[in-house]
C-alpha cells in the first residue's frame, strides 16, 4: 500500500514497485482521476493488481476506511506511508485551519495508520514491513518550515520510539528521510531557489524502496546527504538552522522581487 500515490514520491514508488518488483498494490490519494489512470497503466503494463481508495488524510473517516481496505480482501505485505504536504514561508503566515490539516496528515493519520497495522502484523505473524517517510527537516528543521518539519520530527521520534515495542521478528519498522526532491510540492516559485538542492524523485523513490525492502531501520538517501548528516552533527546546530534559514529566505525574496517585477 502506498498513500499519496497521485503524484511525486508516492507516484514514483508505485510505479516502480510494479516495474521492477511485479508487487501488487493499493494506491491512496485524494485524486480519484489520477488514481484511476495509474491503475489502468500499470494494469496493462506490468500485468499486476491495483486496487484504488480514494482517501483524503485528514479526514478521520477517510483513514479508517483506507485502513479497513488494506485489512480486507487480501494479504497485506507492506506500506508505505507517504502522504504529506508542507507551508513555505514565514510561520506567522500559517493560517489556523491549514496548520490543523497540517497535524491531521502528516502526523494523526501516520499514527492511526501505523499501529493498526503494526497490530495486523503482529496478531497475523505474516512477514511485512511498514515505512514512514519523514525528512531530512525533522532532523535538522529548516526555518520558514517551521510547522512542516515539526511533524517530520515528530515522525521520526515516533518510529524509533514504537520499533523497540514491536515483538513480531518479521515486522520491520524503516523510517525514510529524503532531503528536498523534485516533486509537485516543490514545483512551486517559492523552492526556484533550492533547485539545486533536490533529489530527481526516480532516485529518491529508488533508495526508498531499497530501504524497505533490505529492512533499514533509519536511512537517509544519498551519498551527500548522508555525509551531509555525518558532518552537520559535528558543528553547533544553532549555525546549521541559521545557514538554512538564510538559504530558504533568500529563495522567498527571490519570489517577492519577481512580483515587485510583474507588477512594475
Amino acid at each position: 500500500m502506498v498513500t499519496g500515490a497521485s503524484s511525486g514520491l508516492g507516484y514514483e514508488m508505485a510505479c516502480q514497485l510494479a516495474r521492477h518488483h511485479k508487487a501488487n498494490l493499493i494506491i491512496a490519494a485524494r485524486r480519484e482521476d489520477k488514481l484511476n489512470q495509474l491503475k489502468a497503466d500499470l494494469e496493462q503494463q506490468e500485468n499486476i493488481q491495483v486496487k484504488v481508495v480514494v482517501a483524503d488524510l485528514s479526514v478521520p473517516q477517510d483513514v479508517e476506511r483506507l485502513i479497513a481496505e488494506c485489512l480486507t480482501g487480501q494479504q497485506l505485505y507492506g506500506a508505505i506511508l507517504n502522504a504529506g504536504f508542507t507551508h513555505f514561508g514565514p510561520h506567522a503566515e500559517l493560517s489556523e485551519d491549514k496548520f490543523e490539516l497540517l497535524m491531521r496528515t502528516n502526523v494523526i493519520s501516520v499514527v492511526r495508520i501505523t499501529g493498526e497495522l503494526v497490530k495486523y502484523f503482529e496478531k497475523s505473524g505474516s512477514e511485512g514491513g511498514i515505512m514512514i517517510v519523514s525528512s531530512m527537516a525533522g532532523i535538522f528543521p529548516v526555518p520558514y518550515q517551521a510547522a512542516y518539519s515539526g511533524t517530520k520530527s515528530f515522525l521520526i521520534g515516533f518510529a524509533n520510539a514504537l520499533a523497540h515495542e514491536i515483538k513480531s521478528s518479521v515486522l520491520s519498522l524503516t523510517i525514510f528521510a529524503p532531503a528536498g526532491v523534485v516533486t509537485e510540492m516543490t514545483a512551486t516559485e517559492k523552492f526556484n531557489g533550492l533547485k539545486g538542492w533536490l533529489m530527481p524523485v526516480t532516485e529518491a523513490a529508488k533508495e526508498g524502496i531499497f530501504a524497505l525492502k533490505h529492512r533499514k531501520f533509519n536511512y537517509l538517501p544519498g551519498a551527500v546527504n548522508r555525509f551531509g548528516n555525518i558532518f552537520m552533527k559535528l558543528l553547533p546546530k544553532k549555525l546549521i538552522i541559521g545557514i538554512l534559514a538564510k538559504i530558504y529566505q533568500r529563495s522567498l525574496a527571490k519570489v517577492e522581487l519577481s512580483k515587485k517585477a510583474k507588477n512594475t
